[in-house]
């Protein structure tokens, strides 16, 4: 069933409307729909890091804190894994190149900073 003129219209400016919206452009570009899971996983990674620590630590304490670092640990990981799985091979080869981007733009700054000293 074809749409109406008045729907078609209304339609076209909904799409402009988003078009002109920049948090949403940025919210629903490549690199920000996957921004969300990449900076899960990397504080996830981190609680491995420190809960594995803890666990080590913890054995000098009692064996039940230790095991309950290592309980800790392991659900890190597992958020570390699904996050990573819904990021999928497309949304971590976006993610990297919005962070080498991000490296280049900072590398610019720094050059024309030290020229200008």
């Amino acid at each position: 069933m074809p749409l109406s003129d008045n729907e078609q219209q209304i339609l076209r400016q909904i799409e402009q409307d988003l078009k002109t919206d920049e948090r949403f452009a940025q919210a629903v570009s490549s690199s920000g729909l996957y921004r969300h899971s990449a900076r899960t996983a990397w504080w996830a990674g981190i609680g491995v890091v420190v809960c594995l620590a803890l666990t080590v630590l913890a054995l000098r304490v009692h064996f039940l804190l230790a095991f309950t670092g290592f309980l800790a640990m392991l659900g890190c990981a597992l958020i570390v894994e699904r996050q990573l799985r819904a990021m999928s091979k497309a949304g971590i080869r976006d993610v990297a190149e919005s962070l080498r981007t991000s490296r280049a733009n900072a590398q610019r700054l720094r050059e024309k900073f030290m020229r200008e000293r």
